[in-house]
């Protein structure tokens, strides 16, 4: 398959028109390689590292989640990790393409992902954009999980590097009905709180963003950025697997930008 068509195929999944005005979905850099045969490394951040990985595995196109590119440039420089990845791309013939807050909303895009990987059931869009389209997942546990259960269930399937929770007074309470959003999800906690939920699996929460969780009666789980997005990243990788791409693989460069001392 070439890469005009999978992007084209993509694109009837994930329009990048679904995008939000701050976000920036799409082509990051194009560097004349619509008709080549398509050889695809999936990550969730574009960095130089992820570049490197690329020019190693003679790919000719890095499918990226998060942009390369969020706001306007005004220069690129030497020494600057924009530049620097601009360079490579058009020196070695690497297309770099984001989907982002497009992939979010849609069916099997990340928060779909992360609501399987807690085999919710009766799932909903905490929010809904457009038919059938929306931010975040909200579902039903199937048996119920202990507090406790749930956040040893997501430890040991997500891996995050630290765990952090509202307080709660029993560990022992039975949670039922759970809302997933994977990435920066602090925004929606009313919006949440208006579901049932009674617990709230996101990422990159602030103090104060646990007290209003808490004021809510709402259980606030941040597993972190990186281990609530990954996973959509290897669904893609499955994905471009079942249109037979000449090559096609998970990047073993990407990284979480954060470490905890032990």
């Amino acid at each position: 398959m070439k890469i005009v068509n999978l992007i084209t195929w993509f694109e009837a999944w994930a329009n990048p028109a679904w995008c939000e005005s701050w976000d920036n979905c799409g082509w990051q850099i194009e560097p004349g390689i619509l008709q080549e045969e398509t050889r695809v490394l999936v990550c969730l951040t574009p960095t130089l590292a992820v570049m490197e990985e690329a020019i190693a595995k003679n790919a000719n196109l890095i499918f990226a989640h998060h942009p390369l590119i969020f706001n306007p440039l005004k220069s690129l420089r030497t020494g600057e990790a924009i530049a620097e990845m601009v360079r490579l791309a058009f020196t070695h013939n690497i297309g770099i393409y984001t989907a982002h807050t497009n992939f979010d909303q849609v069916q099997d895009g990340t928060a779909d992902v992360l609501a399987e990987i807690l085999e919710l059931k009766e799932v909903t869009p905490i929010e809904l954009t457009q038919a059938g389209l929306g931010y975040g997942r909200v579902g039903l546990l199937e048996p119920f999980l202990t507090l406790q259960e749930l956040l040893a269930t997501i430890q040991t399937r997500l891996v995050p590097p630290n765990l952090i929770f509202s307080p709660s007074a029993d560990l022992q309470q039975t949670i039922s009905r759970v809302a997933v959003l994977g990435g920066s999800g602090a925004s929606y906690i009313s919006a949440v709180a208006k579901t049932g939920a009674q617990a709230y699996l996101t990422s990159d929460c602030k103090f104060h963003q646990f007290q209003e969780s808490r004021d809510r009666n709402l259980i606030l789980i941040d597993a972190g950025h990186y281990a609530t997005e990954r996973p959509a990243c290897d669904r893609l990788v499955q994905k471009f697997q079942s249109l037979n791409l000449d090559w096609v693989q998970l990047s073993q460069k990407d990284e979480d930008f954060r470490q905890f001392f032990a």
